[in-house]
């Protein structure tokens, strides 16, 4: 089976659509501090309201738990939402109370509708299958047709990503679309030199990406907290840093295979050591294989890749075709340490190819950083359902839509 779009629902005019969207953005003090996630929505809202539908926006925000929390409303969200369309955009104190009930009805054509928190109930994401059903029978009264458009959550059975679409036809928005199109290219067929940059805190997060990819990639290279565990596989002392020691072994069997397979691993030359995990902590640059023979000895923390990684690793995207990025290469949160991170952005905006930044951290880095979304061939909104999908697992959000 295909993936079922938005042409296969037939004529919207008039009719009220349900769309999942994933507008899950950071807030701060009731701010939105990245709204990357509302502009994605943005095609897929617009082709609806442009055909006369009646739209119905539902998504969660953070980990409420399973009861209304005024620091996890939406009501920012749809403010900003009404910001970024021309059409009129109202919002829902609750998700299938009264207030949903009555500013659905009162929808007109072309007009958005904005739900409260989806997690506000518990049968959004209860793990029983028949909580989940109800809730979702709740939510499809307001439909007449469902389009599935939250990447980011495709790889959760949830109410409404697996059971709404299950009730009433559904199709996926452009946004899922698009994201399929890019990692469909990034597993089948993707075109060569091919590297993969993988970082973040911990390698056990990323061991079914690694075993997927290995066939598949001629480069992969290792930074952030997962790149010490890597060191202690060929045998180096890696101070206070983050490792992982039960996956020693397992990353020694990765090493071993990508030799056999004659994909390159290229690990840190370097590393940024600090005396405590500060942004104004006393911080020097030591070789991969010398952490512990920094002034700080035992207790020194690698924060961030090294200069000298830093170009070598822009060397390699810079070289390939075919980029995917997942994963910061230091605490990029804090000046001293964001450089690594910084040095990957910018050669992936030199790619002369198709560069993809795998959403989550890696996304937030290189916005925070300063680096516009046009600057790269493709920033994910799915991190947790992009290293899923990449690691070839079958995603409930997808199947739903006729994925296969």
């Amino acid at each position: 089976m295909t993936l079922r779009t938005i042409d296969s629902l037939g004529s919207l005019a008039g009719t009220r659509i349900v769309v999942r969207c994933d507008l899950n953005v950071p807030l701060k003090d009731g701010v939105i501090t990245d709204d990357g996630r509302v502009r994605a929505s943005l095609p897929t809202l617009t082709a609806l309201t442009d055909q006369g539908a009646r739209v119905v926006v539902v998504s969660h925000l953070g980990r409420p738990e399973g009861a209304p929390d005024a620091k996890y409303s939406l009501a920012p969200v749809a403010a900003r939402l009404g910001e970024l369309v021309d059409v009129p955009v109202a919002f829902a104190t609750d998700t299938v109370g009264d207030d949903a009930t009555a500013k659905v009805e009162a929808l007109q054509d072309g007009e958005i509708l904005v739900l409260e928190n989806l997690r506000f109930n518990p049968g959004e994401t209860s793990k029983n299958e028949a909580e989940r059903t109800a809730f979702a029978g709740e939510l499809a009264a307001f439909a007449d047709k469902v389009v599935s458009d939250g990447f980011g959550v495709v790889h959760r059975k949830q109410a409404s990503v697996f059971e709404l679409e299950e009730l009433r036809p559904s199709a996926a928005g452009l946004l899922i679309a698009a994201e399929l199109d890019v990692l469909d290219r990034l597993t089948e067929k993707p075109e060569r030199p091919y590297a993969v940059v993988l970082g973040g805190s911990k390698v056990s997060d990323k061991l079914g990406v690694i075993a997927h990819l290995l066939p598949r990639v001629d480069t992969l290279l290792i930074g952030g907290g997962m790149l010490f565990t890597f060191l202690a596989a060929q045998g180096h002392k890696v101070g206070s840093s983050l490792l992982e020691a039960d996956q020693i072994e397992t990353v020694k069997g990765y090493l071993a295979e990508a030799a056999e397979r004659g994909v390159s691993i290229v690990l840190p030359t370097d590393v940024v050591v600090a005396a405590s995990f500060s942004a104004d902590a006393e911080h020097v640059v030591a070789a991969a294989d010398a952490i512990e023979d920094t002034p700080f000895g035992e207790s020194g923390l690698g924060l961030d890749i090294g200069p000298e990684t830093a170009a070598t690793f822009a060397e390699h995207i810079r070289s390939s075709k075919t980029v995917f990025w997942n994963g910061p290469m230091g605490v990029f949160e804090l000046a001293p340490f964001a450089s690594g991170t910084r040095a990957v952005a910018q050669a992936l905006t030199e790619v002369d190819g198709l560069s993809v930044v795998g959403g989550g951290d890696s996304a937030a880095a290189v916005r925070q950083l300063g680096f516009a979304d046009d600057r790269f061939g493709h920033i994910s909104t799915g991190g947790g359902a992009s290293l899923e999908f990449l690691e070839g697992k079958q995603l409930p959000g997808l199947e739903v839509l006729g994925w296969q």
